[in-house]
This record gives structure tokens, sequence and C-alpha cells, in this order.
């Protein structure tokens, strides 16, 4: 999941100017690590109710415990303790979003009902707005280009965009608020503004170009209840504060606010983001994104429910998070040292972080 920090342009030329490694995004499919990522995976792909649920309870009970706490104690220690165990919870329990989007609607009968209701709409961020979005970024012939969503060549840029990537991301709790608890209801009564909000605010996304087209069928049921749950949770945020005072709701907005760092982050480093803006093949859309395989256990905090396996998801979006690390498994063992597969292959987020930035200081 990413967030969208439209105060961030690429250059004009930014989507047309040449990689550093042009080469690397023509190069043809690899039909042996294709055909491998399904024939050593047929036994996998079900997603098991007992890890999900587990799972996404016991985090958001941690967290919402944190956040409870950290508003209650009178210490500064205990605050900060509580506020940081609070925003990993919380983190963990934002990012089955995107399990949301690939795993198919009946495979967990009321999860994604009871996410919304426990995550989603209390975050501000329920389901569909990543919903119908993220579906983009894996499509073969959008990934990468002027049409997605999520990508941006953050490599191609100023090195300045990139700490402004990642700090825009602080004021996400406080846009969304604005966003939820007052555009969409004036949005309500004022059609040229809840056509704005949508096209331009309804979406996780982080390419300032994306315009979301109006949600049809059931897709658009589901957006209209979780909406007005979401408005009238943020209502009830922001009259609190006449109530209660400032202070509880600038705690969760802080601990929300590292939240949002975090993803930020993680999304900074999930890409290499040195696409030129042209289709890639699916080897190349696999070698532009990451994983941060074992042993080091760091990325499963700052990469959770499967994410330090991302490029292993683009290869097998629909499968299972907790059936990555498996697959991660069979697929080094059965394609061997020095294959395509490890080319995605890296050691963590302060090499990747120094990739990128280097990447963007080479003039062009």
């Amino acid at each position: 999941m990413t967030t969208h920090p439209t105060a961030i342009t690429p250059e004009p030329d930014a989507l047309t100017k040449a990689p550093a490694k042009r080469a690397d995004f023509q190069t043809s499919d690899d039909k042996d690590m294709l055909r491998a990522a399904r024939e050593s995976t047929k036994d996998l792909g079900e997603a098991k109710a007992s890890i999900y649920w587990t799972d996404m309870l016991v985090s958001t009970a941690i967290g919402y415990g944190g956040i409870a706490t950290a508003i209650l104690t009178d210490s500064l220690a205990v605050m900060i303790a509580a506020g940081l165990i609070a925003a990993l919870a919380l983190y963990r329990s934002l990012m089955f979003i995107h399990e949301l989007t690939h795993i198919h609607r009946d495979a967990l009968p009321g999860f994604r009902l009871a996410w919304n209701l426990l995550v989603g709409i209390p975050m501000l961020t329920p389901s569909f707005m990543y919903e119908g979005v993220h579906v983009i970024h894996h499509k073969r012939t959008q990934y990468g280009t002027i049409e997605d969503p999520e990508y941006l060549p953050l490599a191609l840029m100023k090195p300045w965009s990139l700490p402004l990537f990642v700090i825009v991301a602080l004021l996400a709790p406080v846009a969304l608020i604005i966003r939820t608890g007052i555009l969409v209801p004036l949005g309500a009564l004022i059609p040229p503004l809840r056509k704005l909000v949508w096209e331009r605010a309804s979406s996780l996304s982080i390419n300032p170009d994306f315009r979301r087209k109006p949600p049809t069928g059931d897709f658009a049921k589901r957006v209209r209840w979780q909406e007005i749950g979401a408005s009238l949770w943020a209502i009830t945020l922001i009259a609190s504060t006449f109530v209660i005072g400032w202070r509880p709701l600038l705690i969760a907005l802080a601990i929300l606010s590292l939240t949002a760092v975090l993803n930020q982050l993680r999304t900074l480093v999930a890409h290499l983001w040195e696409n030129e803006g042209d289709p890639m093949t699916v080897t190349a859309q696999f070698l532009d994104s990451v994983n941060v395989p074992p042993p080091g256990v760091v990325a499963e905090i700052w990469a959770p429910v499967g994410l330090r396996y991302h490029a292993l998801h683009h290869l097998m979006p629909s499968m299972p998070y907790h059936d990555l690390p498996e697959a991660h498994r069979r697929l080094k063992r059965d394609l061997g040292s020095g294959s395509t597969y490890e080319g995605a292959n890296h050691p963590g987020m302060m090499a990747l972080v120094g990739r990128i930035a280097r990447s963007t200081m080479i003039s062009r």
C-alpha cells in the first residue's frame, strides 16, 4: 500500500528519459523462472482463515491497546514506548488491505467486512481506497507507465524528491480527516467537489497524474457504505475535541503519522523505480521489484504481511502472504545460484535507499 503525496511531481521529461539500466528493462522473459513459479508452487495458494484472522485481530488489539495506553499514561517514556508499539502493530493491521485486493472474495468469509469495521474505517482507509486501484499496478501493459497509480520514476528525479516523498507522509492522517470528515460530506452537496475528491483523493496512490474512474455495480455499493462509515467516524473524531480536548486526538494522529511514514519508507524501496515509462516484460517488472528475504528479521517489521517478498508477489499476485516464504525457498532451490530470480533479492532497506539515492544524483 502507498500514500498520495500529490506535492511530488516528476520532472516534465522524467518519464521520457532513459533509465540508468535500460537494458535490464528490455530483457526478454525468463521462461524457466516463470515456469518454475507455476510448477513449484502448485500445492500452495490457499488462504488459511486461522492465520489471517489471528494475525489481523491480534495486531489490531495490540495497536489500539497501545494508543489507549499512550493517551491515558502520564509518563512520557511509557507514552513513547506504547506509541511505537501501536504504530508497528497498526501498520501490520493496515497492510492487510493489500491482501484484500488479491484474495478471492469468497476465500475468507467475513474477513473483508471485519477488517473494514476494525481497521479500515477507524483508520480512515477503507478497502475501496485500494480495491480497483492496486490491480492496475499488476497489469502487464500498465506497470511502470504513466497509467500506473503506484509508480513514480523516483530514481530519475531530483535528490530532494526522496526525503520529500517520505516526509509528506507525516501529513497523511490529518489529510485523511480533512478528506473524510469535511470534503466528503461537502461533496454530497456539491457534485463538482464530489467528482474532484473521488478522482484525486480516493485512492492510495503516488502518481499525481492518476485520475480514478467512477465506481460501478456492487463496488459502488461497497464504496457508499464504507465512505459513510468513515465520514461519520471522522466527524466524531473532530467533534470529540470539543468534549475531551485535543490531546487524545493529537496523540493518535502522531502514532498514525509514524505508521504512514513506515509505509512510505517501505514504498520507497518496494521497487527500483528506474523505468522510463514504457511497458515492460513480466521478468523486467520482476527485476524492477524488490525481495528482502531472510536471514534478516528486520524486514518483517518494515515490510510485514508478505511485503518483504514484493518481487515474488509480482510473479504470483494471488499467493497468500503466509505462503510466500515457502514459495521463495522453493524457487531459490529450484532455480539455483546466479538465476534471474536472485536478481530481485536485496540485502535490506539501507542498501536500497542508497542505490536509489545514487541514481538520483546521476546527471541526465
